[in-house]
């Protein structure tokens, strides 16, 4: 009799347990509800379908794109879904767990993870007050549970990878596996983790970071002498068009001259100025000693610029300054 009844206190008291998620099987954290009506912690079902379809782990219900997440307290945390409460002991059972669920979240809105010292904020609460859970290194933020939602529901914002929180996310990491970035891979031509040597780029012409960083210096020197180089030639005709106008005689004539010469001088001195920004730029990148930075930013350095060639222009516009205004050709290359 003794054991009967201590089944029974035991089956009670497990029945009266509070509620736990049935993917992680601990309490609930930040408890949210999908269609079909079952109950999960927003980041194990968030997880869950980053990784899976949109279905429910427990009925296995699909839904075509990734439905609302139901904030309520009084949903169900796990009965079938046809469940209706018509027993007696179900029915009990459920508002017992509905009164837990009810005290949790009062107690979450009094004190929602409030953040001790060392700890990562959470970039969209208001005044930080809650600690991060995650940090996203797409968005470059670390969120709490309740503002990692979209993550987890968006289909756009749920291929973003989401990793443990980062105390600076502005440092270069793998964007795949949130690792730190350690070798350098010559068959893709992009910087990988350790988890990426043994994943897709396994078996790819691996180098260290510091041995490319090297060799693209090299190149950064050479890109360096052709800009100056451009930038002297296109300085070197803007002078010999501004010096043919110069000797036209006759107001009349150097104005017209110079009306034609308008465009041609205007369009050299813009590629000029890009040719001084792409120097100092390239300038700055040969002389760091950040070799992560300089492989990041070395693609969009190395990238010609579009300039255009002006000398059949040029040469056009100055045997027709000779032609009409009757003035010499001072290049006779031009001739």
């Amino acid at each position: 009799m003794s054991f009967h009844s201590g089944t029974e206190q035991e089956v009670f008291m497990e029945m009266s347990a509070p509620p736990r998620c049935c993917i992680c099987l601990d309490h609930f954290t930040s408890p949210v509800s999908i269609p079909c009506g079952h109950r999960f912690c927003l980041s194990c079902i968030g997880e869950y379908w980053r990784q899976c379809d949109s279905k429910c782990p427990l009925c296995m219900t699909r839904f075509p794109v990734r439905p609302q997440l139901n904030t309520e307290q009084t949903v169900h945390t796990g009965a079938p879904c046809d469940n209706n409460g018509s027993d007696p002991k179900s029915g009990e059972l459920q508002q017992l767990q509905t009164e837990q669920t009810q005290h949790t979240g009062a107690r979450w809105q009094e004190n929602p993870d409030p953040l001790r010292a060392g700890e990562v904020p959470c970039n969209d609460c208001p005044e930080k007050r809650r600690r991060a859970s995650k940090s996203c290194l797409v968005c470059l933020k670390s969120y709490c549970e309740p503002h990692l939602e979209p993550h987890y529901r968006d289909t756009i914002l749920g291929r973003h990878p989401l990793v443990t929180v980062w105390k600076n996310l502005e440092d270069p990491v793998c964007r795949l596996h949130g690792r730190q970035l350690e070798k350098f891979c010559r068959s893709d031509q992009t910087l990988v983790c350790a988890t990426c040597t043994q994943t897709d780029h396994r078996g790819h012409r691996l180098v260290t970071i510091t041995k490319e960083a090297i060799k693209r210096k090299n190149k950064l020197k050479k890109s360096l002498i052709k800009v100056q180089q451009m930038i002297q030639e296109k300085t070197k005709k803007v002078e010999d068009i501004q010096l043919s106008v110069a000797i036209v005689d006759g107001a009349e004539k150097k104005t017209a001259a110079e009306k034609q010469a308008e465009g041609l001088i205007k369009n050299l001195e813009q590629e000029i100025v890009e040719l001084k920004t792409r120097s100092s730029e390239l300038e700055q990148l040969s002389h760091t000693d950040d070799h992560l930075h300089l492989l990041q930013r070395f693609p969009s350095l190395s990238s010609p610029l579009h300039t255009k060639d002006w000398s059949h222009v040029l040469k056009s516009l100055l045997h027709e300054l000779q032609e009409k205004l009757e003035i010499p050709s001072r290049d006779p290359k031009l001739q």
